[in-house]
């Protein structure tokens, strides 16, 4: 697995692995033992954790895994092991927020993740309309000096918002971003911006939530849908080109993943490690079934001829409008209506 470094003092691995599958409100977790399987991805070199405050009970259940793992392999492996929280305060809190209530939810991740400090944080913000979120960035990063925080970094902010954070004294190590094949929002000015600021991008939805994977090729476009990440993903696809349009993706991938000796979700993230600023992608992952194909991707090394493919495929898409989560801010539309907002029910 290879590794990169995105601060002297800051190593991580190039997968991360994500913890959004299994939090309770996604379904049951399809595993009989998650800290096992947490150790099985570390032991494999997959030693980047990613969660979130409002991914209900897997906080907890990363912090579990640390005690155990420091048992099995010892305080040597276990400061290779990083783990990434994330900060979202709740649409009712925002125009309201106080530090001391910030204070209060980063002090909640370091009880149930078991740390003295948080290795990196990531702060959301659902509303620009709702005017303090460069304070709230502000006392996260006061939050770092005084040692609760590490690394402070952000998810889903425009590139705009982004520069005044950083202009504003918030030292950014990262943003997580929608970023893939089908989504190249990131890639209108972030990545260049990011570069100019020091600042890695983490990719989430690589695989559009499984779409993006041999599952979905040769079948007919779906009605109905398991859970609320494959219609986020399925609205992308219609607004890029369409079902006809994606099979033609998938059908190249399919010829790509060939020639490697690897299935299509493997190529799909793959292909955005070489992109501008990236420093690592996020595969979810609810048990160890998929560990050897999340272990290739950092070793799969596209060809000039794959990217030759796949970009004659994509001449062909629609742009997504908007900079990075602007389709999904919007409240009232497609994209912003199968949001939830409120996942956190705290008050300022």
């Amino acid at each position: 697995m290879q590794r990169t470094k995105l601060a002297p003092d800051y190593e991580i691995s190039c997968v991360i692995r994500g913890g959004w599958q299994l939090a309770s409100g996604h379904g049951a977790v399809k595993s009989d033992d998650p800290v096992a399987d947490m150790i099985a991805f570390a032991d494999a070199g997959i030693t980047t954790f990613d969660c979130a405050d409002i991914y209900t009970g897997v906080e907890e259940l990363i912090g579990r895994f640390r005690l155990h793992y420091r048992e099995l392999r010892g305080e040597d492996a276990l400061a290779r092991i990083k783990v990434h929280t994330k900060f979202v305060p709740d649409l009712d809190v925002l125009k309201r927020i106080t530090k001391s209530y910030v204070e209060g939810v980063i002090d909640q991740s370091l009880r149930r993740l078991k740390l003295e400090r948080l290795d990196l944080v990531q702060f959301h913000w659902w509303d620009y309309a709702a005017p303090m979120w460069l304070e709230t960035a502000q006392w996260l990063n006061e939050l770092r000096l005084a040692g609760k925080i590490h690394k402070v970094s952000a998810t889903n902010f425009d590139t705009d918002r982004m520069l005044l954070m950083v202009r504003g004294g918030v030292p950014l190590t990262s943003m997580q971003v929608q970023y893939s094949l089908l989504d190249a929002r990131p890639a209108k000015r972030m990545a260049e911006a990011a570069i100019a600021n020091g600042v890695a991008l983490f990719c989430y939805g690589t695989v559009a939530g499984g779409f993006l994977g041999d599952r979905w090729l040769g079948q007919p476009e779906p009605q109905d849908f398991e859970n609320r990440s494959l219609i986020k993903y399925k609205l992308i696809i219609d607004d890029i080109g369409g079902w006809d349009f994606f099979q033609a993706l998938l059908k190249a991938l399919r010829g790509i993943a060939d020639r490697h000796g690897v299935d299509i979700a493997t190529i799909a993230s793959a292909a955005m490690l070489p992109k501008k600023a990236v420093a690592a992608v996020i595969v979810g992952a609810r048990n160890r079934s998929h560990l050897a194909s999340n272990l290739a991707i950092s070793s799969v090394s596209l060809t000039a001829q794959d990217q030759a493919e796949i970009d004659a495929v994509l001449a062909q898409a629609n742009e997504l409008d908007g900079d990075v989560y602007t389709l999904e801010r919007d409240r009232d539309g497609r994209h912003g209506q199968i949001m939830k907002y409120n996942l956190n029910k705290g008050a300022a």
